[in-house]
């Protein structure tokens, strides 16, 4: 191999195996992430089950890694998703809010699905959520004051006396693992009066809101439930504690870390610094920042030191727009202001998720047509982390949603074998884009093309590199039939049908693929 495309390759390839960014595990080239559950999955107790049954099966798909849902007791016992956290050391081991196992299961369960995922060479990523607790055990009456909730800067009374749901013993855990109570002092306001039935947002008394958030209502350090007070060093304490026997316990490989907007930008930096240094490793961290404008997530990645990536939110908000405009949308823009554009290699990747699906406080979901086509973009691209949304892959049973289907599966191997080398983007229409991979030396048939449309079908001509003049190409998604002699500039006439992808890879990788 010599030439420019020689030039190109090895320049390509050093810089992937030279970066690591101060070894903060943020990057991985190729890598493909599985969320493992939706929102609606069954309350039988059995997801961790499923999760070992499984594993293998995840493995064989092509994923790196699994993100596991919260594994620690909810305020709703077996109906909690997760989020409505009781006991961070409740992992389904205490008779605690109706029942010992969480939704997914028990705590040995639990411990069983992440060994499962480690044996057969997977990374394990857990769910963790330090906004807010919910579901005291005792109330405590306190100070405080009213917010509007439109505006949280703005009182909305003086100082009244609340009873406030603030007090967590956890009487039936009996202090093992942690003997701390958590009472009012360690918490900045809740959303209910237990005097007068009223629900509010109450700050309280001699406490301010963090400043350091995202500024929407005014002030977004307030989301739901007892809202933790991270200006308290007990409060820090407790949390990096629970930190130190959690990752100990578990030796998951990395985080997904909940609602960070709500949370004091710099928290993160000690706590993640403390479970590398505990861990002995890189680990992956991804925090979950809801918010469309690309200026805020930039923001954020700034001032918690870069010490995680973050979901591509404003991507999403393009993938969806692109899905429900009838063809209008201008797909020369799809990843126009967007973290895949500015922040790359701070960018997770994703199409949907469980609280997009249907039915959820962010339901933004991505119309069904439209996924095989955004799947493709985020999989096959060079950059960004990509995350698989589990009912995207296996459907969503409660809500009659169908999976993707084959396509979805196909282009996650795609990902694994052959989505490698320099990439070459032809973001030169406005409904037909397309960008090719040149493949490199260390994956043997590797390089593929792709092409993609919201509206009208046509053909791309495009390069794919003049090292592979002479092979066969094909669409392994079968949706167009015709093979392709790669000519002798490197170059072929890519097709794509209407309101569809095709993905283009030499004909003697099929076998990996299909």
């Amino acid at each position: 191999m010599e030439g420019p495309f020689f030039v190109a390759y090895c320049l390509h390839v050093s810089m992937k195996k030279t970066y690591n960014r101060n070894n903060i595990g943020v990057y991985m080239e190729n890598k493909t992430i599985l969320q493992g559950f939706e929102w609606y999955l069954p309350e039988d107790t059995n997801h961790w089950n499923y999760i070992v049954e499984n594993a293998h099966r995840f493995k064989e798909m092509g994923f790196y890694g699994v993100w596991l849902p919260p594994a620690y007791k909810g305020a709703a016992g077996i109906h909690d998703v997760g989020y409505g956290v009781y006991d961070l050391y409740d992992l389904g081991e205490f008779d605690q809010k109706g029942a010992i196992p969480t939704k997914y299961g028990t705590k040995d369960q639990y411990l069983h699905a992440i060994r499962a995922l480690h044996d057969v060479g997977l990374e394990v990523y857990a769910d963790i959520v330090f906004d807010h607790f919910i579901g005291a055990d005792e109330t405590e009456e306190v100070d405080a004051i009213r917010f509007l909730d439109t505006n949280r800067n703005q009182q909305e009374s003086g100082i009244e006396r609340i009873k406030a749901w603030t007090k967590f013993t956890f009487p039936k855990r009996h202090g093992m693992y942690n003997d701390y109570v958590w009472t009012w002092k360690n918490f900045k306001g809740v959303n209910w009066d237990e005097f007068t039935q009223k629900e509010a947002i109450y700050g309280f008394e001699g406490k301010k809101w963090e400043q350091n958030v995202d500024n929407e209502n005014g002030n977004f350090d307030y989301l739901m439930g007892a809202d933790l007070d991270m200006d308290n060093p007990e409060t820090v304490d407790q949390l990096n504690r629970w930190g130190n026997w959690y990752q100990a316990l578990s030796e998951v490989d990395g985080y997904r870390l909940d609602a960070v907007k709500h949370i004091r930008f710099s928290f993160f930096i000690e706590w993640l610094k403390n479970r590398r240094s505990e861990a002995g490793k890189d680990i992956f961290a991804v925090g979950e920042y809801w918010n469309g404008d690309l200026e805020k997530l930039e923001n954020y990645l700034d001032s918690c030191g870069g010490m995680m990536s973050l979901f591509d939110v404003p991507l999403h908000f393009n993938l969806q727009h692109a899905s429900n405009s009838d063809g209008r949308f201008d797909m020369r823009n799809i990843f126009e202001n967007t973290l895949l554009q500015t922040r790359h290699n701070w960018a997770t990747t994703f199409v949907d998720n469980h609280d997009t699906q249907p039915g959820q406080s962010l339901e933004s979901w991505i119309e069904g047509w439209f996924k095989p086509q955004a799947y493709a973009l985020i999989l096959l691209k060079d950059e960004g982390i990509p995350c698989v949304f589990f009912g995207d892959l296996f459907g969503i049973p409660k809500q009659d949603i169908d999976p993707v289907g084959k396509e979805l599966e196909i282009l996650i191997k795609v990902r694994k074998y052959l989505a490698y080398g320099p990439e070459m983007d032809y973001f030169d229409h406005p409904d037909i884009i397309g960008f090719t991979r040149f493949g490199d030396t260390e994956h043997e048939d590797s390089g593929v093309a792709l092409v993609v449309t919201n509206a009208k079908g046509g053909v791309k001509r495009m390069s794919i590199g003049a090292q592979h003049v002479g092979e066969i190409y094909v669409d392994c998604l079968g949706n167009r039939s015709e093979r392709l002699e790669i000519e002798e500039d490197g170059c072929a006439d890519f097709a794509v049908n209407d309101g569809s992808v095709s993905v283009w890879v030499s004909e003697k990788t099929l076998d990996k693929v299909l």
